[in-house]
């Protein structure tokens, strides 16, 4: 048997052979990335957004609304999947002018290939369309991207790509600072005349035709004056020296008999998922009847793009000026009565629970949706959230965390079908402020999208909507997430419980519901590492 003291020389053995390791993995990393070198950027031409487009058919549609309405723009609320992917592809008919796509993520999957296909429908009517994708999920993707970019009226450009002269993994450390900021942005924008702004990536997921997880999400359509502020904030991103044409990154320039091949089969696969239950929900969705006969009821309000600068990427983090969180900060400053969160990923830190427990301090009823352990798909930031938790709950703040596991009924009532076995998730990221004023956008409340990447959202000043958001929150509470509760045990220790409403009673759970014992042992341990900046 060991001694004490022979315990602790192997655990002092073992921890520097660990630390070793670690340091070579750094060292291996660094080198590999460490060749890793962009091209210069010279080959982009600056262009901006068309401005002449009234008399485009989205012009004129809505014009005698808008004309009734002078100053303010008209929004409509995209929850459902299937809606907002039936905007995106109407809108994608309608285009007479102009499409500029704007997103972090861009799936080769089902939707994302749709998606693709309307553009290039529209490019080949003589719709110019520009697509700025950010480049965390276009690895080994140029070659398609480029024949995309072949159409003479398509132009792609790839935000603070990664060199393609050496690995991703080592540059993440070669080039941390630099290609671990990204552009979280994501709108999409007809002929200046529609907007589609949200938490919506294209993808799949987002969409309600993953099998494996099912994001609740949220997108705001708008028309009027707010339009053109999405659209000039496109045009700082794609004129933005980060903003890399493809043929500039590419090392193969395809053939022209690879661009009709690769187009070949894009129509194939879309002709297959013509005869699809997705594709015939689609075509006789009551949304989209409404887009196309012009019959959608907008509501009007003062509305604002709230959103980063481009240069926020390459600034350092404290010039705050530069960052969508000072323009919103005044909206939360002000709050009087309430204030309710949406974030699914919600890591406050010190100074966001100081602000919060003091607007519950002075009355304002706070109330924060987050996802569970359960429900969220990035474990480690939600270590960095669980730790505040009590702090929160002490000062009356409300916590609700998203239950993954929604009942037979609530999949039917919420996809009209049948089932469905997905992971229920929250996406949205939403603030609605004494009810009278909503943001919807991309801006998570962690520091990775406060000071580390670039955000976009619409703020509306209207008490309708505002006002109904709140009462949709209300409502479906209950049904789809648990209630955060402080509590004595027997011992006389604060604990923390979930309360589930299960038909007309409650289910209490006293741990992380729905995981296992080692999934959450290891977000507690990562709860104490000193990483909440980084998430």
């Amino acid at each position: 048997m060991l001694s004490d003291d022979n315990r602790g020389g192997s655990a002092r053995f073992s921890m520097r052979r660990l630390t070793d390791r670690v340091t070579a993995l750094i060292l291996a990393g660094a080198l590999l990335g460490g060749c890793a070198t962009l091209p210069p950027n010279v080959e982009r031409t600056a262009s901006s957004a068309f401005l002449d487009t009234g008399d485009t058919r989205l012009g004129r549609a809505h014009r005698d609304e808008a004309e009734a309405h002078p100053g303010l723009s008209g929004v409509y609320l995209l929850a459902s999947g299937l809606d907002a992917y039936v905007a995106r592809a109407v809108l994608c008919e309608a285009a007479d002018r102009s499409i500029d796509v704007q997103y972090y993520l861009y799936h080769a999957d089902k939707t994302g290939r749709f998606f693709t296909y309307q553009l290039l429908k529209a490019a080949d009517r003589g719709v110019r369309v520009r697509v700025l994708v950010d480049d965390m999920d276009m690895a080994g993707r140029d070659l398609g991207i480029a024949a995309f970019d072949a159409h003479p009226n398509a132009e792609v450009r790839i935000f603070n790509p990664f060199s393609r002269e050496a690995g991703r993994a080592g540059q993440f450390l070669s080039r941390y600072g630099s290609v671990t900021r990204r552009m979280h942005n994501k709108s999409f924008t007809v002929d200046n005349q529609r907007t589609i702004v949200g938490g919506r990536n294209i993808g799949d997921e987002y969409f309600e035709t993953d099998p494996k997880i099912d994001f609740a999400d949220l997108d705001l359509l708008a028309v009027g004056p707010v339009v053109r502020e999405v659209s000039a904030a496109f045009d700082e991103y794609w004129n933005s020296e980060l903003a890399y044409p493809i043929g500039t990154l590419a090392e193969q320039v395809p053939t022209e008999e690879q661009v009709d091949k690769l187009r070949s089969g894009l129509r194939a696969y879309t002709d297959d998922l013509g005869d699809s239950d997705y594709a015939e929900a689609l075509r006789e969705s009551d949304l989209a009847t409404r887009l196309r006969d012009r019959s959608v009821v907008f509501t009007w309000g003062k509305a604002r793009a709230l959103y980063d600068s481009p240069e926020k990427i390459l600034a350092d983090m404290d010039e705050t000026e530069l960052h969508l969180s000072s323009q919103i900060s005044p909206y939360f400053q002000e709050v009087e009565s309430e204030l309710i969160i949406s974030s699914p990923y919600f890591v406050p830190g010190r100074r966001g629970v100081e602000f919060l427990t003091g607007l519950a301090a002075r009355g304002v009823k706070v109330r924060i949706l987050t996802n569970s352990l359960a429900s969220t798909d990035v474990g480690v930031v939600h270590a960095g959230y669980a730790k505040h938790r009590k702090a929160l709950l002490r000062a009356g703040v409300e916590l609700y965390e998203v239950n993954d596991r929604l009942s037979r009924q609530q999949r039917r009532k919420k996809k009209g079908k049948e089932g469905g076995g997905a992971k229920a998730s929250l996406h949205a990221k939403t603030f609605v402020m004494d009810q009278e004023n909503l943001f919807v956008g991309t801006l998570n409340l962690d520091p990775r999208a406060l000071v580390h990447n670039t955000e976009i959202g619409i703020l509306v000043n209207s008490a309708d909507l505002a006002s109904s958001m709140a009462r949709r929150f209300d409502e479906r509470l209950p049904e789809v997430a648990f209630r955060l509760e402080l509590y004595r045990d027997a011992w006389d220790d604060e604990r923390m419980r979930w309360v589930m409403k299960e038909g007309d009673g409650e289910k209490i759970y006293i741990h992380e519901p729905h995981v296992g014992f080692w999934r959450s042992l290891g977000v507690g341990l990562l709860g104490l590492l000193p990483i909440d900046s980084q998430l």
